[in-house]
């Protein structure tokens, strides 16, 4: 499944790289699906990695068959 995020920088002295997803939508064939309700947008994630997993657990699917790619 082909997920794009649009990520935003989180300011915290502890968390270098971390961000929330403020929209997030699933990439089909000829149209984009909003899926933002559909997650807690206020999780600070520290990497793409985590929210690939993530979004894997929430939607049943295997790590490797979740494609993200940021907005």
């Amino acid at each position: 499944m082909n997920f794009i995020y649009a990520p935003r920088r989180v300011v915290s002295r502890r968390a270098d790289h971390a961000f929330t997803v403020h929209k997030l939508w699933a990439q089909g064939a000829d149209e984009k699906t909003d899926l933002s309700h559909l997650i807690d947008r206020s999780y600070a994630y520290g990497s793409s990695r985590e929210l690939r997993w993530h979004l894997a657990e929430r939607f049943g699917l295997n790590p490797q068959d979740c494609v993200l790619k940021a907005a």
